[in-house]
């Protein structure tokens, strides 16, 4: 399975969007370029666990999907 790896996009319910592997800091008005390094990699590392979490929440569903409806104590 691959790493996963932020989303284009804005970040959840966040004033911030990756766009072109750049994150900008969106006000409204007019969007500007996020520059801080230390600022950039907690995006960065806050994204990435955003996309580790709903891979895992999607892999949740494939597994449920997948799992026969048997009841485990069978019938007698």
């Amino acid at each position: 399975m691959s790493a996963p790896t932020p989303q284009q996009g804005r970040l959840a319910h966040a004033p911030v969007v990756l766009l072109g592997g750049r994150w900008w800091l969106d006000g409204g008005a007019r969007p500007i370029p996020a520059s801080d390094p230390a600022f950039t990699a907690a995006l960065d590392d806050f994204a990435l666990s955003m996309a580790a979490a709903d891979q895992a929440v999607a892999n949740l569903h494939i597994r449920q999907d997948e799992t026969p409806s048997v009841d485990p104590g069978g019938m007698r």
